[in-house]
Protein backbone atom coordinates (compact mmCIF):
# COMPACT_ATOMS: atom_id res chain seq x y z
CA UNK A 1 0.00 0.00 0.00
CA UNK A 2 1.27 3.43 -0.76
CA UNK A 3 1.79 5.55 2.18
CA UNK A 4 -0.36 8.74 2.39
CA UNK A 5 1.05 12.41 2.10
CA UNK A 6 1.36 15.38 5.21
CA UNK A 7 -0.08 18.25 2.89
CA UNK A 8 0.75 21.45 4.68
CA UNK A 9 -2.37 23.68 3.69
CA UNK A 10 -2.05 27.48 4.14
CA UNK A 11 -5.42 29.03 5.08
CA UNK A 12 -6.93 32.52 5.14
CA UNK A 13 -5.26 35.66 6.96
CA UNK A 14 -8.37 37.13 6.68
CA UNK A 15 -12.22 36.92 7.46
CA UNK A 16 -13.91 36.59 3.52
CA UNK A 17 -10.69 36.46 2.36
CA UNK A 18 -11.01 32.96 0.50
CA UNK A 19 -9.96 34.81 -3.10
CA UNK A 20 -6.49 34.57 -1.60
CA UNK A 21 -6.72 30.32 -1.86
CA UNK A 22 -5.85 28.54 -4.67
CA UNK A 23 -7.83 26.17 -6.56
CA UNK A 24 -5.73 23.45 -5.99
CA UNK A 25 -5.53 23.82 -2.10
CA UNK A 26 -9.72 23.16 -1.90
CA UNK A 27 -8.58 20.62 -4.32
CA UNK A 28 -6.86 18.68 -1.28
CA UNK A 29 -9.37 19.25 1.22
CA UNK A 30 -11.95 18.04 -0.48
CA UNK A 31 -9.83 14.80 -0.83
CA UNK A 32 -8.78 14.95 2.78
CA UNK A 33 -10.49 13.92 5.89
CA UNK A 34 -7.89 13.78 8.41
CA UNK A 35 -6.60 17.09 9.81
CA UNK A 36 -3.80 18.20 12.18
CA UNK A 37 -4.68 22.02 13.47
CA UNK A 38 -3.76 25.08 15.30
CA UNK A 39 -7.48 25.89 16.23
CA UNK A 40 -10.30 23.29 16.00
CA UNK A 41 -12.84 26.00 15.67
CA UNK A 42 -10.70 27.93 12.89
CA UNK A 43 -9.58 25.11 10.66
CA UNK A 44 -13.31 23.94 10.59
CA UNK A 45 -14.73 26.85 9.96
CA UNK A 46 -11.78 27.56 7.31
CA UNK A 47 -12.39 24.17 5.87
CA UNK A 48 -16.37 24.55 5.30
CA UNK A 49 -15.37 28.13 3.78
CA UNK A 50 -13.96 26.70 0.91
CA UNK A 51 -15.31 23.64 0.41
CA UNK A 52 -19.35 24.08 1.45
CA UNK A 53 -20.22 20.38 0.13
CA UNK A 54 -17.67 18.76 2.38
CA UNK A 55 -19.27 16.67 5.06
CA UNK A 56 -16.79 18.10 8.38
CA UNK A 57 -18.67 15.86 10.90
CA UNK A 58 -16.78 12.95 8.62
CA UNK A 59 -13.35 14.63 9.43
CA UNK A 60 -10.96 13.34 12.18
CA UNK A 61 -8.85 16.44 13.62
CA UNK A 62 -6.34 16.60 15.84
CA UNK A 63 -5.29 19.77 18.04
CA UNK A 64 -1.56 21.14 18.60
CA UNK A 65 -0.24 21.59 21.55
CA UNK A 66 2.66 24.27 20.95
CA UNK A 67 3.89 23.19 24.63
CA UNK A 68 4.87 20.02 23.89
CA UNK A 69 7.10 18.01 22.03
CA UNK A 70 5.71 14.82 19.89
CA UNK A 71 7.00 11.50 19.19
CA UNK A 72 7.23 8.91 16.58
CA UNK A 73 4.29 6.95 17.85
CA UNK A 74 2.43 10.01 17.58
CA UNK A 75 -0.82 8.22 16.06
CA UNK A 76 -2.15 11.49 14.40
CA UNK A 77 0.50 10.86 11.60
CA UNK A 78 0.32 6.73 11.47
CA UNK A 79 -3.06 7.07 9.36
CA UNK A 80 -0.44 8.15 6.25
CA UNK A 81 0.99 4.69 6.51
CA UNK A 82 -2.87 3.30 6.13
CA UNK A 83 -2.77 5.28 2.58
CA UNK A 84 -4.69 8.27 3.90
CA UNK A 85 -3.60 12.03 3.09
CA UNK A 86 -3.05 14.19 6.39
CA UNK A 87 -3.55 18.07 6.27
CA UNK A 88 -1.75 20.52 8.56
CA UNK A 89 -3.32 23.74 9.10
CA UNK A 90 -2.03 26.47 11.02
CA UNK A 91 -4.29 29.19 12.70
CA UNK A 92 -3.70 31.64 9.56
CA UNK A 93 -1.93 32.24 7.06
CA UNK A 94 1.84 29.46 5.64
CA UNK A 95 2.02 26.19 7.99
CA UNK A 96 5.13 26.26 9.89
CA UNK A 97 6.08 29.70 9.45
CA UNK A 98 5.65 31.25 13.12
CA UNK A 99 3.65 28.57 14.38
CA UNK A 100 4.50 25.12 16.04
CA UNK A 101 3.50 22.96 12.93
CA UNK A 102 7.32 22.14 12.18
CA UNK A 103 7.01 20.05 15.25
CA UNK A 104 4.64 17.88 13.30
CA UNK A 105 6.98 18.13 10.03
CA UNK A 106 10.13 16.80 11.98
CA UNK A 107 8.40 13.57 13.32
CA UNK A 108 6.85 13.17 9.18
CA UNK A 109 10.13 13.50 8.14
CA UNK A 110 11.55 10.67 10.47
CA UNK A 111 8.77 7.89 9.75
CA UNK A 112 10.18 8.66 6.07
CA UNK A 113 6.48 10.09 4.93
CA UNK A 114 5.78 12.56 2.40
CA UNK A 115 5.66 16.39 3.52
CA UNK A 116 3.82 18.36 0.53
CA UNK A 117 4.15 22.59 1.01
CA UNK A 118 1.11 23.82 -0.77
CA UNK A 119 1.12 27.66 -1.71
CA UNK A 120 -0.91 30.23 -0.02
CA UNK A 121 -0.93 33.85 1.89
CA UNK A 122 2.06 34.42 4.13
CA UNK A 123 1.40 37.65 6.01
CA UNK A 124 5.30 37.45 6.12
CA UNK A 125 6.31 37.68 2.75
CA UNK A 126 3.53 39.17 1.64
CA UNK A 127 4.27 42.37 3.92
CA UNK A 128 8.30 42.07 2.56
CA UNK A 129 7.20 41.91 -0.96
CA UNK A 130 5.21 45.18 -0.25
CA UNK A 131 7.78 47.12 1.79
CA UNK A 132 10.18 48.17 -0.34
CA UNK A 133 13.01 46.56 1.44
CA UNK A 134 15.82 44.51 0.53
CA UNK A 135 14.26 40.94 -0.31
CA UNK A 136 17.60 39.27 -1.19
CA UNK A 137 19.23 39.52 2.81
CA UNK A 138 16.16 39.03 5.52
CA UNK A 139 15.61 38.13 8.89
CA UNK A 140 12.26 37.18 10.57
CA UNK A 141 12.90 37.94 14.38
CA UNK A 142 9.07 36.76 15.38
CA UNK A 143 7.66 38.14 18.75
CA UNK A 144 10.18 40.53 20.63
CA UNK A 145 10.88 39.59 24.22
CA UNK A 146 8.29 41.28 26.94
CA UNK A 147 11.26 42.51 29.00
CA UNK A 148 11.96 46.28 28.61
CA UNK A 149 15.56 45.67 28.43
CA UNK A 150 15.72 43.12 26.02
CA UNK A 151 13.27 44.74 24.05
CA UNK A 152 15.30 47.72 24.05
CA UNK A 153 18.49 45.82 23.19
CA UNK A 154 16.64 43.77 20.11
CA UNK A 155 15.42 46.82 18.49
CA UNK A 156 18.47 48.64 18.06
CA UNK A 157 20.33 45.11 17.21
CA UNK A 158 17.78 45.41 14.46
CA UNK A 159 18.11 48.60 13.58
CA UNK A 160 22.08 48.53 13.11
CA UNK A 161 21.47 45.49 10.92
CA UNK A 162 18.83 47.23 9.07
CA UNK A 163 20.35 50.51 8.28
CA UNK A 164 23.28 47.95 6.52
CA UNK A 165 21.03 46.51 4.46
CA UNK A 166 19.32 43.15 6.21
CA UNK A 167 16.41 44.16 6.29
CA UNK A 168 14.12 42.68 9.29
CA UNK A 169 10.89 41.37 9.56
CA UNK A 170 9.28 40.86 12.98
CA UNK A 171 5.76 41.04 15.13
CA UNK A 172 4.07 41.45 18.34
CA UNK A 173 1.03 40.57 20.00
CA UNK A 174 -1.69 43.04 18.57
CA UNK A 175 -2.75 44.52 21.55
CA UNK A 176 0.88 45.65 22.29
CA UNK A 177 1.05 47.09 18.55
CA UNK A 178 0.51 50.74 19.44
CA UNK A 179 3.22 50.80 21.98
CA UNK A 180 5.68 48.80 20.27
CA UNK A 181 5.56 51.93 17.39
CA UNK A 182 5.70 54.11 20.38
CA UNK A 183 8.90 52.74 21.53
CA UNK A 184 10.65 52.56 17.95
CA UNK A 185 9.48 56.56 17.33
CA UNK A 186 11.38 56.90 21.05
CA UNK A 187 14.28 54.68 20.52
CA UNK A 188 15.47 54.47 17.36
CA UNK A 189 17.12 56.64 14.88
CA UNK A 190 14.76 59.49 13.12
CA UNK A 191 15.71 58.31 10.21
CA UNK A 192 15.05 54.40 10.34
CA UNK A 193 12.97 53.45 7.87
CA UNK A 194 9.66 51.22 9.32
CA UNK A 195 7.40 49.30 7.20
CA UNK A 196 4.03 48.49 8.98
CA UNK A 197 1.48 46.10 7.33
CA UNK A 198 -1.69 45.61 8.89
CA UNK A 199 -5.27 43.19 8.33
CA UNK A 200 -3.44 42.32 4.86
CA UNK A 201 -5.64 40.47 2.02
CA UNK A 202 -8.72 41.97 3.94
CA UNK A 203 -10.46 44.95 2.45
CA UNK A 204 -8.77 47.47 5.32
CA UNK A 205 -5.17 45.96 3.98
CA UNK A 206 -2.31 48.73 5.10
CA UNK A 207 0.62 48.52 3.74
CA UNK A 208 2.98 51.87 4.27
CA UNK A 209 6.82 52.28 4.73
CA UNK A 210 7.88 55.31 6.23
CA UNK A 211 10.91 56.77 8.13
CA UNK A 212 10.22 57.32 11.70
CA UNK A 213 10.12 60.71 12.01
CA UNK A 214 7.13 60.69 9.97
CA UNK A 215 5.33 57.78 11.74
CA UNK A 216 5.78 60.01 14.89
CA UNK A 217 2.74 62.26 13.24
CA UNK A 218 0.80 59.86 11.23
CA UNK A 219 -2.21 58.70 12.89
CA UNK A 220 -2.73 55.06 12.31
CA UNK A 221 -4.85 52.48 14.46
CA UNK A 222 -3.12 48.89 14.90
CA UNK A 223 -4.49 48.50 18.34
CA UNK A 224 -5.88 44.51 18.18
CA UNK A 225 -5.32 44.28 14.58
CA UNK A 226 -2.84 41.84 12.98
CA UNK A 227 0.36 43.77 11.83
CA UNK A 228 3.94 42.94 10.66
CA UNK A 229 7.06 45.94 10.91
CA UNK A 230 10.00 45.80 8.92
CA UNK A 231 12.96 47.65 9.43
CA UNK A 232 14.99 48.45 6.23
CA UNK A 233 17.10 50.71 4.14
Amino acid sequence: MQKGRLYLIPTILAENATHTIPEYIKETVVSTDYYIVENLKTARRFIKSICKEKDIDACTFFELDKHRDYKLDESFLLKAFEGKNIGLLSDAGTPCIADPGNKVVQVAHELDIEVVPLVGPSSILLALMGSGFNGQQFSFNGYLPIEQAERKNKLLQMETAARKGNTQIFMDTPYRNVKLLEEMIKQLKYDTMLCIACNLTSSEEFIKTLPLAEWKNRKIDLHKKPAIFILGK
